[in-house]
């Protein structure tokens, strides 16, 4: 892969303008963010919208993609980094988050409200995979947020907890909180955190499954790959799981009504379930949208297959 640092993995729309940014959540992280503005539009009051995701990727891939072509229909868009990934700040890194992940969605939404062009009582939120669940919790506790809609949503305070499909037996979980608490000796010792090595391979061979397939397939070719991204270039520390396992961030999925939501998957994808049962939760008004034949990584960067204008009527009715 040959690109830099300083390269995103989609073209900036000549209807848009981007400027990088950063802003500082409650904790005090400093988080780096790009704003995509509609260039027809910079002196009017817009709705806004802030967007993160996927778990373990950067601002210049699909959350700035996304970005880019929700500005390009009018709205201010604050694509952001995570605390403790990308270029944003946190020590250690690599490190995610719960309670942490979703404040970065409120910080950004404290950002939005002050620009000059944007209209504070007009903002939504779109999270993608990881951070589809991070949003809705986000949007639970943040009445600020007026809508909400996730694409290829993964719940990560019950995939770590419970495994795919809820499959992890008590005594596995129990074993696997034994060896992290024992990593923490370790890390403490060493006096920095042990990356887990448990991310994606350099080379497959095609009888993976789908889901490694798919994944391998966006972060490790030119299609997506980035140098920040863990998902391209690294792994999460080994004890990354431990809060995340204890800490369910669905919980108060109900309390996003009266506000929308909506939810989308493609009907192939491993990680629909996800998204199914997040809209068996929510109480209306809410909508799940499948998209027929496609896989969950088809909606991180497939313009043919992300439903944007569904995205537009969604938030411009809703906001």
């Amino acid at each position: 892969m040959s690109r830099t640092a300083e390269e995103y993995t989609f073209e900036l729309s000549d209807k848009v303008s981007r400027q990088s940014v950063t802003f500082t959540n409650r904790y005090g992280i400093a988080l780096a963010g790009d704003l995509y503005v509609p260039k027809a539009s910079e002196s009017k009051k817009l709705p806004a919208l802030a967007i993160s995701g996927p778990f373990g990727a950067v601002k210049e891939q699909a959350s700035g993609l996304y970005a880019n072509q929700m500005a390009e229909r009018g709205f201010v868009v604050l694509a952001f980094d995570p605390s403790y990934t990308g270029e944003s700040g946190g020590e250690p890194r690599h490190v995610a988050s719960p309670d942490i992940n979703t404040e970065d969605f409120s910080a950004a939404i404290d950002f939005l409200g002050l620009q000059e062009n944007v209209n504070r009582e007009k903002v939504g939120i779109i999270g993608i995979c990881g951070f589809g669940g991070f949003a809705l919790n986000a949007t639970a506790v943040d009445k600020r947020v007026k809508a909400v809609a996730t694409t290829s949503m993964y719940d990560m305070s019950r995939v770590n907890a419970k495994g795919y499909f809820d499959s992890t037996t008590q005594e596995e979980r129990t074993q696997m909180l034994e060896q992290m608490s024992q990593q923490r000796w370790i890390d403490a010792e060493n006096g920095t955190p042990t990356l887990s090595g448990a991310g994606l391979p350099n080379e497959i061979n095609g009888d993976e499954p789908e889901f490694v397939q798919g994944y391998f397939d966006y972060y490790k070719t030119d299609r997506g790959f980035h140098p920040r991204s863990i998902n391209s270039n690294s792994s999460w520390t080994v004890i990354t799981p431990i809060s995340l396992m204890n800490m369910p961030i669905m919980s108060y999925i109900k309390e996003i009504s009266p506000r929308p939501i909506l939810i989308i998957a493609g009907e192939n994808a491993h990680s629909k379930y996800f998204s199914e049962d997040a809209y068996e939760a929510a109480s209306e008004p809410k909508e799940l949208m499948i998209i027929p034949g496609k896989v969950h990584t088809d909606l991180y960067d497939q313009l043919d297959v992300i439903p944007f204008d569904k995205l537009d009527t969604f938030f411009s009715e809703n906001l």
